[in-house]
């Protein structure tokens, strides 16, 4: 639904910007690249919908841009006044310029710049029936991102990347959340301190493995804190990583392939974990 002519325009709340050469523009397009990212402490997400959900859970909104197509929608002009009345700049920008931000045609009609957020692994103290997934030197945006989704669908706790990983706030990642980067806590950590905090994890710590004897079906979750370690796409988990598991299980396979996609294994293994909860929750609904 359409208002007449932008509120927040005439309230002075918008800023209109034309060219990539502005200097804000600049500092958001150089977002695509993590040195940039990194030194901003800041990130790109895309969607209106993704914005709103980002405020409602207290993520800090730095800059709303929105197409000049999307005024007068009276969703887009409350959500950037709250941006505004939080200190969040807010942009105007053609459609032309929306996709060189976003960097693809078709660009979506909002996008926020939004503040890194990381949770220390010392924060991280699992309880009865936490889930926690750690992953070793993920690579693929596509396969975080996702990973990152299902996490947040089985209502698992968060995630913990352990050594070089994909960086979960590259737009590709966060895309392929689908705004679940708002709502699932991530971590990253060294292997050296990930085995230091993992000695003294009090629950289950079970990894998928080539050499995994044990069928994961029959493997009792319930009851106790579980971290599923996943390994790198291309190696599986190190040795070093697949001793510290309690367990060291296979997700059985019918065909000729031997090994399953990262975020394919990591969702078969979440929804087994969580199959109890999720059962009860379905039940009570």
């Amino acid at each position: 639904m359409r208002a007449g002519g932008g509120e927040i325009r005439r309230s002075g709340q918008v800023k209109e910007v034309t060219s990539l050469s502005n200097p804000i523009v600049k500092d958001i397009r150089a977002l695509a690249m993590k040195k940039f990212r990194d030194q901003q402490n800041a990130f790109l997400a895309e969607g209106l919908k993704l914005v709103i959900e980002a405020l409602d859970l207290g993520w800090r909104v730095r800059t709303m841009i929105l197409a000049k197509s999307a005024l007068g929608n009276r969703t887009v002009e409350a959500t950037a006044a709250r941006v505004f009345a939080a200190g969040g700049l807010v942009l105007e920008a053609s459609e032309k310029l929306m996709a060189s931000i976003a960097r693809r045609d078709n660009p979506q009609m909002v996008a926020g710049v939004f503040e890194q957020r990381w949770m220390p692994l010392g924060k991280v103290s699992p309880l009865r029936g936490d889930v926690w997934v750690a992953l070793d030197r993920v690579r693929d945006p596509g396969n975080l991102g996702t990973i990152i989704r299902t996490v947040d669908a089985v209502g698992a706790k968060g995630v913990i990347l352990v050594g070089d990983c994909t960086d979960p706030f590259g737009i590709e990642t966060v895309r392929a959340t689908m705004g679940s980067v708002f709502a699932v806590p991530v971590v990253k950590t060294t292997q050296e301190d990930f085995l230091a905090w993992r000695a003294g994890f009090a629950g289950l710590v079970a990894g998928t493995h080539l050499k995994g004897a044990v069928d994961y079906r029959s493997v009792d979750f319930e009851g106790k804190p579980v971290l599923l370690l996943m390994g790198n796409e291309q190696q599986g988990l190190p040795e070093t990583l697949a001793a510290a598991c309690d367990r060291l299980l296979r997700i059985p396979q019918a065909g000729r392939a031997d090994s399953l996609n990262l975020a394919v294994a990591t969702g078969v293994m979440l929804y087994e974990i969580r199959r109890p909860a999720l059962t009860l929750e379905k039940d009570g609904a």
